[in-house]
């Protein structure tokens, strides 16, 4: 299956299960991967047989700032779903981290994988 890349996406929004990390948004990194056929768009040049990297990029960005889950893995499921729902992918990888947040560490979080329900493409 052909993929669409987005790279270390910056998103703010607030996060966590307690004080102090719910105080302000924090910055997450976000690397989304598309799952879909390409064909299309690479027989017809047009961005109508494909997914703007763009409009992506900013849905995600506006649903980390307008949510307020506790645990990254229930922030990653809601931005799948909304990918999935929203583009008419056939599958989406969400990784999402938090930058410098645990102790010797660069970066922890989570990545999910899911998949469009038959019909739902």
């Amino acid at each position: 299956m052909d993929k669409i890349i987005i790279t270390d996406l910056r998103a703010s929004g607030i996060f966590g299960v307690k004080s102090p990390e719910r105080d302000q948004p924090q910055t997450l990194l976000l690397n989304i991967t598309l799952f879909m056929d390409l064909k299309p768009a690479g027989l017809t040049d047009n961005i109508d047989d494909t997914v703007s990297y763009s409009t992506v990029a900013k849905s995600v960005i506006n649903r980390v700032a307008e949510t307020q889950f506790y645990t990254l893995e229930a922030l990653a499921d809601n931005l799948a779903t909304m990918l999935l729902d929203r583009f008419g992918i056939n599958a989406v990888s969400v990784r999402i981290e938090k930058p410098e947040f645990v102790a010797n560490t660069s970066r922890v979080g989570v990545e999910i994988y899911r998949e469009a329900v038959a019909g739902n493409t």
